[in-house]
């Protein structure tokens, strides 16, 4: 079941609220001996997570189709990088991994328990239902995600929106599970920075296919930290040229564009550099890494800010971990 994004949570009676977890979303399946992990666009997940599969196996429950969220805690946050490094091509790595940062399921849905088909039954139903499973279990790595049906502790939710929660996800509670249908709403906490645009790509066509963006850091060098390309086709090639007279520039003096990523083999590190005159205020949603984790919505040109004024600590002061990892404690 999906999310459609919305710009405020519903307030009318019938809501159940619930935190949106910055992790794996993941069917489980169970079938005697055989259990099945499933990434949202229905990727096979269980080897990737060695733990979870034999924590699932160990239950006393042989038929279960669960929905929740995988996450790797570590300290007081949960690091999503630490997450991404399980989607590794080697088991011994992975094994590795998952002695030395076991992960977590977080638990918020259950659609089979035994012979019981519970998908077509109102969440409130299938809630209670998981309440019970979650109770007969004791271990550690299984979270019930906690919800709530008051609108203040969503929005207090929402705050800690940044990290470790990706906002606030508002379901009907009388409604029956939809498979692949946009029946839930979520909200995100979008946050904006003021960036340099060090440098750019190219378009295979002209143009700018995306601009760099860059903060400095306290020693004066200007780190990567993301990306935007919002803007229109016909916007582009006025773009390159408005570019032009600012290449040949630094660019990054700090963290720049590296190598191909293992996520996209195609994409290269090669951009044009460009003299550190221009400043952008994007929208962005998460950071990751010291990075935005995705692409950022462009909201206007900057000319009243100097670039030297485009530093990391634009992005320090939402970072709240350890109230995030509280919830799932």
């Amino acid at each position: 079941m999906e999310a459609l994004l919305v710009d405020a949570l519903p307030e009318q009676p019938g809501w159940f609220y619930e935190p949106k977890w910055d992790g794996f979303r993941a069917l489980v399946q169970r079938d005697g001996d055989s259990v099945e992990l499933w990434s949202k666009s229905g990727k096979p997940l269980g080897r990737y997570f060695p733990e979870i599969v034999e924590l699932i196996r160990s239950i006393k429950d042989r038929d279960l189709l669960l929905d929740g969220e995988l996450v790797v805690p570590i300290g007081t946050t949960l690091a999503f990088e630490a997450l991404q490094a399980r989607l590794h091509p080697a088991a011994s790595r992975i094994a590795k991994l998952s002695r030395e940062t076991p992960a977590q399921l977080i638990l918020f849905d259950c659609l089979r328990r035994g012979k019981r088909d519970i998908l077509a039954k109102p969440l409130t139903e299938r809630r209670t239902v998981l309440e019970h499973l979650h109770a007969s279990i004791d271990h550690p790595s299984l979270v019930l995600s906690p919800f709530s049906t008051d609108l203040d502790q969503a929005m207090q939710w929402l705050a800690l929106s940044g990290q470790a929660l990706d906002g606030v996800i508002a379901k009907p509670s009388d409604a029956p599970y939809a498979p692949s249908e946009r029946a839930m709403r979520k909200v995100k906490q979008i946050r904006t920075a003021d960036c340099v645009v060090g440098g750019y790509r190219e378009a295979d066509a002209g143009g700018v296919a995306s601009l760099l963006l860059g903060l400095f850091n306290a020693d004066r060098t200007l780190d990567l930290v993301g990306f935007t390309s919002s803007f229109a086709a016909a916007e582009r090639l006025v773009l390159a040229r408005k570019l032009m007279k600012l290449r040949g520039g630094p660019g990054f003096t700090g963290k720049a564009p590296g190598g191909p990523s293992r996520w996209s083999p195609d994409k290269t590190g090669d951009y044009i550099a460009l003299k550190h005159e221009l400043v952008v205020e994007v929208a962005y949603d998460q950071v990751t890494g010291g990075r935005f984790r995705h692409g950022t919505k462009m909201l206007r040109w900057r000319p009243d800010k100097a670039p030297e004024q485009c530093t990391r600590d634009q992005l320090t002061s939402e970072l709240r971990p350890s109230e995030v990892i509280a919830l799932i404690k």
